[in-house]
């Protein structure tokens, strides 16, 4: 499948879902992922660790290795995170996956997130609640 279907099929999964689901999506992922990061920011030691959540825009502080920003982006029915580790990513939500997708990886917002906080903070297993 060329790399072109694919991001075609994944624009028609994200328009799939009405205002009103993707709303109900977005803030559920987004209220999930800031009550386990504040969970974890309490938990755990963690020098320069900052999470601050307004307005549908999540900044994530973790000191010297940089700062996360994952914001809903509603006239595209997206999720848009800026990562100091991969840069800008776009994530469509896909119903057959029930999770929201990378346009350019085809990773959940979810494995993203693990991946690059499992090497970025010095824990053991970390267990990001979403897709």
């Amino acid at each position: 499948m060329s790399v072109q279907f694919t991001r075609q099929l994944l624009r028609q999964a994200s328009r799939a879902i009405t205002e009103h689901e993707y709303n109900k999506l977005a803030d559920a992922t987004m209220d999930d992922l800031v009550t386990y990061l504040e969970d974890l920011g309490d938990n755990m030691e963690i020098d320069d660790f900052d999470v601050e959540y307004s307005q549908g825009v999540l900044t994530l502080s973790l000191g010297s290795v940089g700062t996360y920003v994952i914001n809903k982006q509603p006239p595209n029915r997206q999720i848009w995170i800026s990562s100091p580790i991969s840069g800008p990513e776009r994530f469509d939500y896909q119903t057959d996956r029930d999770a929201w997708i990378c346009r350019k990886t085809s990773d959940t917002l979810g494995e993203l997130l693990q991946r690059e906080l499992q090497k970025a903070l010095p824990l053991g297993n970390l267990n990001i609640p979403i897709n």
